[in-house]
């Protein structure tokens, strides 16, 4: 877009004297950051030359330099012998935005904004912070918390390129560290695991492109798409879902900033393990990768914006194009009760400021997956694959905190059988497992989906006859109550 900038905006941008509001440095340097062209018109410059400080006026010819001049500018037929030199160069600047001389105009001239309206010209005309939000609504990344992991710039790994973590890497790809800097300087972000002696633990090093074409074979994805561009988890931090806690922050990374496709490539032979999880999380391969002579699969994940209308397994449709499930008639709706403690260890990325707890001490790796167990002994024996369970903490916040698809539902009493289905899922320890065991259990796996923004409280449950009494057991609700969570949850 090109912008044009009023008077009362290149002042400040000019004048070191003036003190420059957050929201006009912010405009600028977004506007620059992404291609956008700041202009300035001939009548800013008449403005100028009406000043009468000899320096500030070379000072401010000087510099407003540095934004390109509208040429040729038209002259308005808005202007009269008898009006104002002010009213005269606000007519010029705004009948240039109404010969489509530029795309926008920004001004704090009130004046300017009253004209706009009679002209039709109201929807062009901006205000710094509506510009500002304009520009931060297009181009602002969307950064992803998680615990466990924490988001750095790709640069501050750089002291890190010499450490043992990265000796694979390079053994792969002999031309990693000029990928590496070159990416560093491009100003790429990565995911990072530490160790708890502060080395590199896992990393996965993301970028997000522009209708990119991914394979060797041509195909391009239209628009935005997330690139995994190295996934690495290391032998130390392996078995602590750091895979899936990767895989999280891409999917709430894409999903934040609208991003419609995953993808990744690398040797599937040299690291299989890793796209057997890729597959199972949505997953597939579309080709082979130009720049690796074919040893390098490309596979890509669908995440579309919106939930595609597909009459498919509702698994399946949730494997496909997780985060979105479908919720239609045949899909049972349960409300599951957990306690503070299972919570915590379960969700360990649930309202995580404002939790008191120690990752380093606990054992919270079940925590970083998407694939998740839940035990109990409620009398609730069948749910399907595909169904839908909200998680109500009990006891302390005795709410509606978050939304999961089952996966399995099975019915065990053989604690080792039951230890060896939830494996690393679970955050029950053996000896738990075993005292369960003692009767009927349910086992249920889900794939977490999201914690609700706002978290439906108990009374609110009641007042709206989705339960009666606060949750003993799994408890199924309606398809008209799911929609008054999901509505009130946002």
């Amino acid at each position: 877009m090109r912008f044009l900038l009023d008077t009362n905006i290149l002042i400040p941008l000019e004048d070191s004297s003036h003190v420059l509001k957050t929201g006009l440095a912010n405009f600028v340097r977004l506007a620059n950051e992404n291609g956008h062209q700041l202009v300035h018109h001939p009548a800013s410059e008449t403005d100028f030359r009406r000043d009468t400080d000899p320096k500030r006026l070379k000072q401010n010819l000087d510099r407003i330099k540095q934004y390109p001049r509208l040429d040729r500018a038209p002259a308005s037929p808005w202007n009269t012998p008898e009006t104002n030199p002010n009213d005269a160069a606000d007519n010029e600047i705004l009948y240039a935005l109404k010969c489509s001389a530029v795309h926008a105009l920004v001004t704090e001239d009130q004046g300017i904004h009253e004209k706009a309206k009679k002209y039709g010209l109201v929807e062009q005309v901006y205000t710094i912070q509506t510009a500002e939000d304009l520009l931060r609504r297009l181009h602002s990344k969307v950064a992803v918390e998680l615990p466990n992991i924490e988001e750095v710039p790709l640069y501050s790994l750089t002291p890190l390129l010499e450490t043992d973590f990265f000796t694979s890497l390079r053994a792969g790809y002999p031309t990693f560290d000029n990928w590496f800097h070159a990416k560093a300087k491009d100003g790429n972000r990565a995911w990072v695991s530490w160790e708890d002696s502060g080395r590199i633990g896992a990393l996965c090093i993301y970028a997000q492109q522009d209708d990119e074409v991914i394979t060797a074979e041509g195909m391009r994805l239209p628009g935005a798409a997330l690139k995994l561009c190295t996934f690495k988890v290391g032998e130390s931090v392996r078995g602590r879902k750091i895979g899936e806690l990767f895989l999280k922050a891409a999917f709430r990374y894409a999903t934040a900033n609208k991003i419609q496709n995953i993808f990744i490539h690398g040797d599937v032979e040299q690291h299989h393990f890793l796209f057997e999880m890729l597959q199972d999380f949505g997953f597939s391969r579309v080709g082979s990768h130009a720049g690796s002579n074919g040893r390098d699969a490309v596979y890509i994940k669908q995440h579309p914006v919106l939930p595609p209308s597909e009459a498919i397994d509702a698994f399946i449709y949730l494997k496909k194009y997780f985060p979105h499930f479908r919720s239609d008639a045949s899909i049972g709706k349960f409300i599951v009760p957990i306690l503070p403690r299972f919570h915590n260890i379960l969700f360990p990325d649930y309202n995580q400021k404002n939790q008191q707890l120690d990752f380093f001490t606990q054992d919270n790796s079940a925590g970083n997956a998407i694939k998740l167990a839940y035990l109990c002994n409620s009398p609730t024996k069948t749910m399907s694959p595909g169904d839908i369970v909200l998680f109500y903490r009990s006891k302390d916040e005795q709410a509606v905190t978050s939304l999961g698809v089952v996966e399995t539902y099975n019915t065990l009493q053989d604690a080792d059988a039951i230890a060896s289905k939830v494996r690393r899922r679970t955050v029950y320890k053996m000896e738990e497992i075993k005292l369960m065991a003692c009767k009927e259990t349910r086992v249920m796996l889900f794939r977490l989906i999201q914690h609700f923004e706002h978290q439906a409280p108990l009374d609110w449950l009641i007042s709206n006859c989705v339960l009666k009494k606060s949750p003993q057991s799994i408890t199924k609700i309606s398809d008209e109550s799911l929609n008054l969570i999901m509505k009130y949850g946002k």
